[in-house]
C-alpha cells in the first residue's frame, strides 16, 4: 500500500471516529483502522466525502500506508487494551516514529510505556484530548507530552486540528516530557470536578436559600455568564436548569436521580496530589461529593437525622443572597484552579518537566471542558512572573478575592445555618483562610507527634530538630 497517509487514528469509537474526521476535514489524509473492520468500513462510507481516507483491516496494512515519521494515534480504553495495541504496532514501526495515546491514561503508566519504546527508537507521546466528542471533532484542547523531537513532527498537525482562543492562537502545546501531557490532562480533569461541585453548590443555595425555581437560576446563570464567570460550565448549567422533562414537564433537574457518577480521573488527582503533599482540598471534597451522593443506602439511613428545616429567604433577601452566591462561586472557582496550578507545578519539580504554567492556561482557553474567560488572565499572571508562587498571590486575584470575601462568608455561614452542605465553598474558604494565617495549630499537631512517637519538631527561635523528654522533668534536647 503506498504511503501516503499524514497520520493514522486506530480505535474508531466515538472520540477515534471523530478525531480522524477532523484531521481529514483539515485536508490531512489519514489512515484509519479498527480492531473490528465493519467500524472503519462505516466511517468511510457515511464521512468519506469529507476528505481523505485511507482504510485498513490489518495492522500491516495500516502501518504501510502511513508517512515517515509514522505518526499512529491510539484511541482505545486506558490500561490493558492500550498496551495490547502497543504491543500489536510497535513490532511494525521502526526509530523515530512515533505511537500517541490519545486516551484518558495514568500518567504513571504513560512514563512506563515512554521509556519502554524510547530503548527500541520509537517516540511515545501521551497525550491530553479535552472537549469530549464535540472538541474531537471540531476542535478540543490538546495536552501532548514526549520528546521535543517528536512534538517537531507532530504539532503542527495536533495545532491545525485543535481549537483556536479569541486571539486565533492553537489550544495545543507540548506540555514536556514523558507523561507531562497526561498529567496535566488529568489536574485538568480534578479542576473540571471541583468546578463542577462549585456550581452545583450554588445551585443547591439558590434553589433552597434564595428561594428561586430550575428556571430563574436558569436565568440567573446566563446573567453570570455575561461576566466574571463567563466559561462553558456556566453556559451548560443554563441550559440543563431551564430544560424541562418531555415526559413530566416537570425541570429536567427534578427526574434526575441524585447521584453523580465518576470515571476515576478526579480521583486519580486526589491520590497523586497526596503522594506529592499537595493541598488540593477543593478537588478532593468534589470527589467525595460525588462518592456520598452514591451512597443511597447510608443517605436513607441517615435522612431522618435533626437539622435545620430549609426555609427560603425569598424577595429582597433571596436577591440579595444570590449575588453573595455569585461572589463565593467565584472566589472559590479561583482557589480551585489555584490548587490545580499548584499541583502541576509540583509535579514539575518532582519529576524534571518544565512545564510552561502561562501556556497551560492559554491552551484550556478554548476547546475544553473547564473553559472560561477567566483564563486568559491567568496566562497574564503567570506570563508576568513564570514563579508566582500561587494564583492567590497575583495582585488582581488577590483583590478579587479580597473584595468577595465578606459575601463569601456570609454564604458559608447562611447553608450552614439552614443546612445546606457546601463541601466545595467551605474548603475553599478554609484554604484561603489557611494561606494567610500568621500561624497554623499544627503547632499542637507537631507536639501531641512528638509526645506519643518522638518524631521532633522545630522550634521558631533556632535552628535544628528538637525532641522534648515527656514526663518527669521534660527537658528538651536536640534530635540526634
Amino acid at each position: 500500500m503506498e504511503s501516503s497517509a499524514h497520520i493514522g487514528v486506530t480505535g474508531l469509537a466515538v472520540m477515534g471516529r471523530n478525531l480522524a474526521r477532523n484531521f481529514a476535514r483539515h485536508g490531512h489524509p489519514v489512515a484509519v483502522h479498527n480492531r473490528t473492520a465493519s467500524r472503519t468500513r462505516a466511517l468511510v462510507e457515511e464521512f468519506g466525502h469529507e476528505g481523505t481516507f485511507l482504510p485498513s483491516e490489518t495492522a500491516e496494512d495500516f502501518v504501510a500506508s502511513l508517512e515517515r515519521p509514522r505518526r499512529l494515534v491510539v484511541m482505545v480504553k486506558a490500561g490493558g487494551p492500550t498496551d495490547a495495541v502497543i504491543d500489536e504496532f510497535a513490532p511494525l514501526l521502526e526509530p523515530v516514529d512515533m505511537i500517541i495515546d490519545g486516551g484518558n491514561a495514568h500518567f504513571q503508566d504513560t512514563r512506563r510505556r515512554e521509556a519502554d519504546l524510547r530503548e527500541r527508537g520509537i517516540h511515545f507521546v501521551g497525550t491530553g484530548i479535552s472537549g469530549g466528542e464535540e472538541g474531537a471533532l471540531h476542535g478540543p484542547s490538546i495536552m501532548p507530552g514526549g520528546s521535543p523531537e517528536a512534538y517537531q513532527a507532530l504539532g503542527p498537525l495536533l495545532e491545525d486540528i485543535a481549537a483556536k482562543a479569541e486571539d486565533g492562537s492553537p489550544c495545543c502545546t507540548h506540555i514536556g516530557p514523558d507523561g507531562a501531557g497526561h498529567f496535566v490532562k488529568m489536574v485538568h480533569n480534578g479542576i473540571e470536578y471541583a468546578d463542577m461541585q462549585l456550581i452545583a453548590e450554588a445551585y443547591d443555595l439558590l434553589r433552597h436559600v434564595a428561594g428561586y425555581e430550575p428556571a430563574e437560576i436558569a436565568e440567573t446563570f446566563r446573567t453570570w455568564n455575561t461576566g466574571r464567570l463567563d466559561s462553558y460550565l456556566i453556559e451548560i448549567t443554563a441550559e440543563v436548569l431551564a430544560h424541562r422533562d418531555a415526559d413530566t414537564g416537570k425541570p429536567f433537574v427534578d427526574v434526575v436521580a441524585d447521584r453523580a457518577e465518576q470515571k476515576g480521573t478526579g480521583r486519580w488527582t486526589v491520590q497523586t496530589a497526596l503522594d506529592l503533599g499537595v493541598p488540593v482540598s477543593g478537588i478532593a471534597e468534589a470527589v467525595f461529593a460525588r462518592s456520598v451522593s452514591g451512597h443511597a443506602d447510608l443517605r436513607d439511613a441517615a435522612r431522618a437525622l435533626p437539622g435545620p428545616d430549609r426555609s427560603a429567604l425569598g424577595g429582597y433577601g433571596g436577591e440579595a443572597f444570590a449575588a453573595h452566591v455569585e461572589q463565593a462561586l467565584y472566589a472559590s472557582k479561583v482557589v480551585s484552579y489555584a490548587q490545580g496550578w499548584n499541583m502541576i507545578s509540583a509535579a514539575g519539580e518532582e519529576y524534571g518537566w518544565d512545564i510552561d504554567l502561562g501556556a497551560v492556561a492559554a491552551i484550556w482557553r478554548g476547546g475544553c471542558i473547564i473553559r472560561a474567560a477567566f483564563l486568559d488572565r491567568i496566562r497574564a499572571a503567570f506570563a508576568a512572573d513564570p514563579n508566582l508562587p500561587t494564583l492567590l498571590a497575583d495582585k488582581e486575584f488577590a483583590e478579587e478575592l479580597g473584595n468577595a470575601q465578606d459575601a463569601w462568608r456570609a454564604v458559608v455561614s447562611t447553608a450552614v445555618a439552614h443546612g445546606v452542605p457546601t463541601p466545595g465553598f467551605s474548603s475553599a474558604l478554609a484554604y484561603y483562610d489557611a494561606l494567610r494565617a500568621d500561624r497554623l495549630p499544627a503547632a499542637l499537631t507537631q507536639g501531641q507527634r512528638d509526645f506519643f512517637g518522638a518524631h521532633t519538631y522545630r522550634r521558631t527561635d533556632r535552628e535544628g530538630s528538637f525532641h522534648t523528654l515527656w514526663g518527669g522533668a521534660r527537658t528538651e534536647h536536640p534530635a540526634d
